[in-house]
C-alpha cells in the first residue's frame, strides 16, 4: 500500500485531510469587509465570466488586481512603485520558444537567495504582471532576488507545456545565479493558484529527476488535485473570484494528463524527500481542500510543513496587502518561512 492509500485509509484524519473540515459542512462562507469592497468594486468593472469565454476574450476581462487598484484610485491613495528594487527583463530559451523572465533584485551588496516565482490563472491567463504586488512583497520581505517567469499557456500550449518551461526557468537560475548576484545553492520556488501548482511540481520532478532541490515550496492557494467535489468545491461552488465552473474550463483548457503527478502533484505515489513547504490557503476558495489536504500528506510522509487558512477571504487575496489585511498577514507568514529556510541554508 502505497504512503497516498494508507493516508486515504486512515479513517477520521484522512476525512478531515481531503474534506478540509470535521463537520463536512457546506454552508457558504462570506467574506470579510475588506474582501468584499474587492469584489464589490470587481463587479463594477463589468467583466463577463470567464467560464463564457474564448481564451482570448478571457485574457482581456478585469481581474481582481484592477479592483485593488481601482480602490486605492478611488481613495487617492494609489501606491507609488518604489525604488527598493531592481527590475531586469530577459528572455532564455524554452522547448518551445523563448521564456521571458523578470528578474527583481532588492539593493544591497548581495548575494541574495533567489526564490522562483510561478504567476496563477489556471494556465490560461494572466502573468506576471498580473501578480506584481506578490511578487515585490515577497523580494522585499525576504530580501531575496525573485525571479517570475511568464511561462507558455494554454490551449495553445497545453500541458506539459507550463511544467517544461517552468523547469526549465529553474535549472537556468541555478546555473546562472551567480550572475544575478544571487545564492545557487539557496534557491527556493513559489507560485499561486496554477503558480502554486507548477512550484510543487517543480519540486517533485528535481526529487525525480535528481536535479539540486529547491530549499523550500511556497504554495498558494495551489492547484493540486481535480476534485471538484471536495468540500471547499460544494461549499465555494459560485464564489468569487474564482468557481468551479471555472475550474472546469481551466481545466479543459490545461488538458493535462489526470494521473499524471506532475499535472496534479496529489497523485504522485509519494511526497517524501520533498523540500519543506509553506502552504496557505484561503476559506472563500474551491481550491481550500488542495491545499489542505497537500499539507496533511507532506507531514505524514516526513516532510517539514507551515500551513495557514486565512478565513473571510478569496482566491487571489494574498496579493491585496494595500486594501486587504489578511493578506498582509499572509505576507509576513510567508516571508517568516521563506527566511527561515533561506538561513538554514547559509
Amino acid at each position: 500500500m502505497t504512503p497516498a492509500s494508507v493516508l486515504l485509509a486512515s479513517g477520521a484524519h484522512a476525512l478531515t485531510s481531503i474534506h478540509g473540515s470535521v463537520s463536512h459542512t457546506t454552508k457558504h462562507p462570506s467574506p470579510d469587509p475588506a474582501m468584499q469592497k474587492v469584489l464589490s468594486t470587481l463587479s463594477g468593472l463589468h467583466g463577463k465570466p470567464i467560464e463564457t469565454l474564448s481564451p482570448a476574450e478571457a485574457r482581456l476581462q478585469p481581474t481582481p488586481a484592477d479592483a485593488v487598484k481601482k480602490i486605492l484610485e478611488d481613495e487617492n491613495n494609489l501606491v507609488v512603485s518604489d525604488s527598493n528594487l531592481r527590475i531586469t527583463n530577459l528572455l532564455i530559451d524554452g522547448p518551445l520558444g523563448q521564456i521571458p523572465l523578470h528578474i527583481y533584485t532588492p539593493l544591497g551588496d548581495g548575494p541574495f537567495p533567489v526564490l522562483m516565482y510561478y504567476h496563477g490563472g489556471g494556465f490560461v491567463i494572466a502573468s506576471s504582471k498580473t501578480y506584481e504586488a506578490s511578487i515585490r512583497a515577497l523580494a522585499k520581505g525576504a530580501q531575496a532576488i525573485v525571479v517570475a517567469v511568464d511561462y507558455h499557456q494554454a490551449p495553445e500550449f497545453p500541458f506539459p507545456a507550463a511544467v517544461e518551461d517552468a523547469v526549465v526557468a529553474y535549472q537556468w537560475v541555478l546555473d546562472h545565479a551567480q550572475e544575478l548576484n544571487g545564492d545557487p545553492e539557496n534557491v527556493a520556488v513559489s507560485g499561486e493558484s496554477a503558480g502554486g501548482n507548477l512550484a510543487a511540481v517543480v519540486s517533485l520532478i528535481a526529487r525525480d529527476k535528481k536535479i539540486k532541490s529547491p530549499v523550500h515550496q511556497l504554495l498558494i492557494y495551489p492547484v493540486l488535485n481535480d476534485d471538484l467535489d471536495s468540500n471547499s468545491y460544494l461549499r465555494n461552488a459560485n464564489a468569487k473570484p474564482l468557481n468551479k465552473e471555472m475550474m472546469k474550463w481551466f481545466f479543459s483548457h490545461y488538458a493535462a494528463d489526470a494521473t499524471s503527478p506532475y499535472a496534479l502533484p496529489i497523485k504522485a505515489p509519494t511526497l517524501r524527500d520533498l523540500p519543506s513547504a509553506t502552504i496557505i490557503t484561503a476559506e472563500v476558495d474551491p481550491l481550500m481542500c488542495d491545499g489542505k489536504f497537500y499539507a496533511d500528506r507532506l507531514r505524514f510522509e516526513g516532510v517539514d510543513v507551515s500551513y495557514e487558512e486565512y478565513f473571510g477571504v478569496t482566491h487571489e487575496f494574498f496579493g491585496m496587502a494595500d486594501v486587504v489585511p489578511k493578506a498582509k498577514e499572509a505576507q509576513l507568514f510567508a516571508v517568516e518561512n521563506l527566511l527561515a529556510a533561506f538561513r538554514k541554508r547559509k
